[in-house]
């Protein structure tokens, strides 16, 4: 938990690192008021996959959603984002923690020579399976959600959520 003090009352935030469709600022706020941007980082020795839970499909995105998995000297982009203790259980509820699909850990990413404790999801009993169009409609949206300077990064990288930018296009 981080402790900040705003007119003399504490206030306990905790860090999370999101890597999948809570990069969106309006998907991550409209359940967790509390969310704001903290910074954009990267997770070393994890890759970014597609699966679906126990291989059932997702009614909301019709394809795989994204989980992360150790892959030693592999990287994921993503955005810390600080929120309130209090939209803990919001936010493991839209993980669906309580039904066995992620579980929440906790990593250290990395931010222009900072390294940061934060709460990320993994998926639990992940079946492959390719994103769908909607979800790389998304990750289109994301790439250019990026401050410049990050953008440039991930443009360089050759790939956010392990495809390239050509693939993105395609999604237009």
């Amino acid at each position: 938990l981080v402790r900040s003090m705003d007119d003399n009352i504490e206030i306990h935030t905790f860090l999370y690192f999101a890597y999948g469709s809570n990069l969106l600022k309006e998907r991550l706020q409209l359940k967790n008021p509390s969310a704001s941007i903290h910074c954009v980082a990267r997770l070393k020795d994890y890759k970014l996959i597609f699966g679906n839970y126990k291989g059932l499909a997702s009614d909301r995105w019709h394809g795989g959603v994204a989980t992360i998995e150790n892959s030693p000297a592999d990287e994921v982009w993503g955005v810390v984002w600080r929120m309130n203790v209090a939209d803990l259980e919001s936010l493991d509820s839209q993980e669906n923690v309580r039904l066995g699909a992620y579980s929440p850990v906790e990593v250290n990413v990395k931010t222009r020579g900072q390294e940061l404790n934060c709460r990320t999801y993994i998926m639990n009993s992940c079946i492959y399976a390719p994103p769908s169009p909607q979800y790389l409609k998304v990750t289109h949206l994301l790439l250019h959600s990026f401050p410049p300077v990050e953008r440039n990064v991930v443009n360089e990288s050759g790939a956010l959520y392990g495809y390239t930018v050509e693939d993105e296009e395609k999604c237009k």
